[in-house]
């Protein structure tokens, strides 16, 4: 079998095209939060807490000399992708948890037997009438 026809195989797997559209539709979600943060919730944070835009806030640990730019601990932008990562963690926990949920919700209705109709019911009385003539 050649190298062409096993990629073939594998690229039309459900898995690997499922796969591949939850990485797009990963990465763009996560531009939409990271914009979310970035533009919507940290400028009221920063200005509740005296007007600090989060993307400055930064240590130097090495001035600036010359042509060599200065060495800095850029703190501000870490705690802006600290609360991206929790949004996004946070949805995609509440998705799976829905979709655990919706399974669950599969598995006992598969589970369980449907109720018996009334002309089943009827037929089953009509039954155990007879039987118990006899």
């Amino acid at each position: 079998m050649s190298i062409l026809q096993e990629f073939k195989e594998f690229a039309i797997k459900g898995n690997a095209i499922d796969m591949a559209v939850g990485i797009i539709i990963g990465a763009a979600f996560g531009k939409i939060i990271s914009s979310l943060v970035a533009d919507v919730i940290m400028p009221p944070i920063g200005m509740l807490i005296g007007g600090v835009d989060f993307t400055r806030l930064a240590v130097t640990l090495k001035e600036a000399s010359g042509n060599v730019p200065a060495v800095t601990l850029n703190y501000g932008n870490f705690i802006q992708t600290l609360v991206d990562f929790t949004i996004i963690a946070f949805v995609i926990f509440l998705m799976v948890k829905l979709i655990n949920n919706l399974k669950k919700k599969e598995k006992a209705a598969l589970a369980a037997p449907p109720e018996p109709s009334k002309e089943e019911l009827l037929l089953t009385e009509i039954r155990d009438l007879l039987k118990a003539k006899n």
